[in-house]
Parts: structure tokens; C-alpha cells; sequence
């Protein structure tokens, strides 16, 4: 006897919606099919004819906990992962302390293993000596992160040569680099050139994280990126000549890949102007044109994945009088599948779309193996949505600490119904149901 059926399913599975039931055991899909060839089981639940998705994986999450728990912790993170239809976030390295050793990696787990509702992976940041790279990889670091807008990690980001080391371990290891691109030199000279002058605005802000900031990143880490041949993954891509440049080495063959935001593909600064400081995140929302940029690239396969970004802090953070005080970041957890959902709805995205951005493609980039797919003998991953679901998107009710959202007040239609984790009934209709440690840690298998 297995575990569970689920019943009456309109699910998404090799690239068509077919009406099926959904057999599941020890945490796997154990069958496809009619519900009358269907095994015997313990339980069994009735969909309502609602569309079952491979369960979405979100690449880009800020986690915080630890030194940064006030903010967020694993357990209010990973709830609002469940609530948003994600069951596997990868988390982010620029923690109190600063995920960047093996000892540092296998402390956070130790941490998130006990309250987790859905399964995390970790990037940890680069060591300060890059011999240490094997040992982070060994203890089950899914990718790492590199932050070129400021020092975070321990490597330094202004010598070239020690950035061609650690992409030649990488590339050696064959794991991957996911990279913040935004150019330290001439975003500290914009900035110190705005603070002497009394610049305390939004524009300046704007000003100061220009698109050329971005642009001259990006160029720098593709060039390094060709002589080394190590995979290199652009996160939250947000200009039309930062995807540009990726775009053309991508055609060349070099292992590339990118990520873009909601927020940067439904916000302008028209919003943000609008919005304030609340909206205020790095890279920033910029004019329409990039927008639109962005969009085509991601309905021409050009962008392989979408991430959250999800990136929570205190209101009190987020309003602080000065601009350049304010923490930048907004949470998105909650908000992304919504969104697309009613882009699905407006016709300006395919569920085919959907699911490779949001679940194909970043299990095939972060070797996420038995997620992103419903198939027979893959993780019992799924998320259960309502298409027809209308609502107003409303940052008091988020599971997140983080209560506040540049989306406020949205229409959306679409809404994420259950969220199933390795086939555990974790989010049901907006209440989590299952206990803190429900999820599991994602460790990255070497070679």
C-alpha cells in the first residue's frame, strides 16, 4: 500500500496539462494515470480539477536567521516559501556570519534542519583562501555566490587574478558561480560624488546604480568567464546591455547562464518614485525600456530562470531618513507566483514559460536532481494551483517577517492552493500545516 493519490488533477506533465491522478510514495511520484489504475493507499485527497505544477524552485532567497533572525528566520522564510508554492529555495550567503567556510555552512544547517518547511540549498560566499573552495563543495554547497557591488566574501573582488583562480577551481569542481553584477569602482565614486554633493534622494540613488554600473560588471565576469570555461550564472539581470552581452557569449558557447526578478520586469521607476524607499533593492527598478528588454528576453528563452530575490527587512530599516541608510531588498516569496500566474492570465506568459523559468531550467542549472519535473521516480515536489482565484495582494497577511511589498494592493488571479514538499501536505489554502523540520536540507553531490 502506498502513501497517497491525489485525485481529479489537471496536472503539467511533458510540457502538456493532462487530467490524471498522482500516486505518491516515500516522498516520490510512484505513478501517473487514470485513477482506476491507481494502487491501493493510505490516503487519498480530491483536487477539484485544480492545475498541479512541478514544484517551484526559487534560486535566489535570502533565508537571514542567525545573526539576521529579526528580520527572518528559517522556519517564517521557508513558510513563505510553502505560501508562495516554492519547495526548494536556495539560500543565499551574505548572513551573520557570513556563509563562507565549511564550518560556517555546516553550522546554518545545523541551524535550518530543525525549522525548515521545504527543501534548502546553500551557496556559501568564496573564502579568503581558495584551497578552502574543495572543502565548502564536500560539505554540500549547491553554487557560490560573488558580490562585485561590495567586499562581502573573502575574496577579493578588485584582483583579477585571484578571481581567475577560484573560477578555474570551479570550473574544476564543476560547480557554479552566481554573480551579483554591479561594478564597486564606479558605484563608490557615484555615490561619494552624490553624499559631497547632499544627494539624499531617490534619483540619486538611481544615479548612483546606473545601468553602466551593471553593464561594465557584467563585461568584466564574461571575459573571465571565457578564459577559465567556468559556469557562470548572472543573478537578477536587469538592463537591456548587461542582457545583451550576456546574450551574444551565450550564442558563442560559453557555459552562461541568467536570472531576472518580477520586480524588475513588472516595476518601472515611475513605481518606484511612487513607492519610495520601500521599493529601494540593488540592482534597481529601472526606466521602461529595460523592462521591456527584459521581457523579451524572457519570452525569447534568452533568461533561464526567475528568482524572488526574496531579501526581508524591518520597516524601520526601510524607511530610514537617509537613502543611502536604507536596507535595500523586498521580500517576494509570496508575491512571484501570483504575479506570473496572472501574466499566465494576461497572456503575456505561457505555463510553459512558467515552468521552465520557475522550475525546469533552475533544476538543470543548480543540478537539482529529481526536481522541477512530474515524472515517475521524481520528488514528490508539487504545487496545487487555483487559476481562477482572484484576490488582492496584501503584505499584512505574508507568512514572512517582512510585511511590506512594492506590490500592495495588486490584483492577482491565480493563487497557489496546496503546496506539497517530498509528499507532505505543507501549505494548505494559505495555513501551514505541517511542523517546523518538515523540509530537507539540499546537499550538492561533488563532481
Amino acid at each position: 500500500m502506498i502513501d497517497l493519490i491525489l485525485n481529479n488533477a489537471k496536472a503539467y506533465v511533458n510540457k502538456e496539462i493532462v487530467e490524471c491522478s498522482i500516486a505518491i510514495d516515500k516522498g516520490k511520484i510512484f505513478k501517473i494515470g487514470k485513477e482506476a489504475n491507481m494502487p491501493k493507499a493510505e490516503s487519498k485527497t480530491d483536487l477539484k480539477g485544480l492545475l498541479v505544477l512541478p514544484g517551484l524552485i526559487d534560486a535566489h532567497v535570502h533565508l537571514r536567521d542567525e545573526g539576521k533572525a529579526y528580520k527572518e528566520d528559517f522556519y517564517t522564510g521557508t513558510a513563505a516559501a510553502a505560501a508562495g508554492g516554492i519547495t526548494t529555495a536556495l539560500d543565499m550567503p551574505n548572513n551573520n556570519p557570513i556563509t563562507m567556510s565549511a564550518e560556517t555552512l555546516k553550522n546554518r544547517m545545523k541551524v535550518a534542519e530543525r525549522k525548515i518547511l521545504v527543501n534548502v540549498g546553500f551557496f556559501s560566499e568564496f573564502p579568503k583562501n581558495v584551497k578552502e573552495i574543495w572543502e565548502i563543495v564536500d560539505e554540500g554547497a549547491v553554487a557560490f555566490k560573488l558580490f562585485m557591488a561590495e567586499q562581502i566574501g573573502g575574496l577579493n573582488i578588485d584582483d583579477e587574478e585571484a578571481l581567475q583562480k577560484a573560477f578555474e577551481i570551479v570550473k574544476k569542481i564543476g560547480t557554479i558561480v552566481a554573480v551579483h553584477a554591479e561594478d564597486s569602482t564606479l558605484l563608490e565614486k557615484a555615490k561619494k560624488e552624490l553624499k559631497s554633493s547632499d544627494r539624499n534622494d531617490i534619483e540619486a540613488f538611481l544615479e548612483a546604480h546606473s545601468d553602466k554600473v551593471e553593464e561594465k560588471a557584467v563585461k568584466r565576469l564574461l571575459n573571465i568567464a571565457k578564459r577559465t570555461g567556468a559556469h557562470l550564472h548572472f543573478c537578477h539581470i536587469s538592463t537591456d546591455k548587461g542582457l545583451s552581452a550576456i546574450v551574444a557569449e551565450k550564442n558563442s558557447g560559453v557555459p552562461i547562464t541568467c536570472e531576472v526578478t518580477p520586480h524588475h520586469l513588472l516595476l518601472t521607476t515611475n513605481d518606484l518614485k511612487k513607492l519610495g524607499s520601500l521599493a529601494l533593492t540593488t540592482p534597481p527598478i529601472r526606466e521602461k525600456h529595460h523592462s521591456e528588454a527584459l521581457w523579451k528576453g524572457v519570452l525569447n528563452g534568452w533568461v533561464d530562470t526567475l528568482g524572488s530575490d526574496h531579501a526581508p527587512h524591518t520597516l524601520e530599516e526601510k524607511k530610514a531618513k537617509n537613502i543611502w541608510d536604507v536596507k535595500v531588498g523586498i521580500p517576494g516569496l509570496e508575491t512571484m507566483l501570483p504575479l506570473m500566474l496572472t501574466m499566465v492570465k494576461n497572456r503575456k506568459l505561457s505555463i510553459t514559460d512558467l515552468v521552465r523559468l520557475l522550475a525546469e531550467k533552475p533544476a538543470e542549472v543548480f543540478k537539482l536532481k529529481g526536481k522541477g519535473y512530474i515524472e515517475n521516480g521524481c520528488d514528490a515536489d508539487l504545487v496545487v494551483v487555483d487559476l481562477k482565484r482572484k484576490f488582492k495582494i496584501d503584505s499584512s497577511k505574508f507568512h514572512s517577517k517582512a510585511k511590506y511589498s512594492p506590490f500592495d494592493g495588486w490584483s492577482a488571479e491565480g493563487k497557489p492552493a496546496k503546496t506539497f514538499v517530498n509528499g507532505r501536505l505543507i501549505m494548505d489554502e494559505d495555513e501551514i500545516v505541517a511542523e517546523a523540520g518538515s523540509g530537507k536540507i539540499f546537499r550538492r553531490k561533488s563532481g
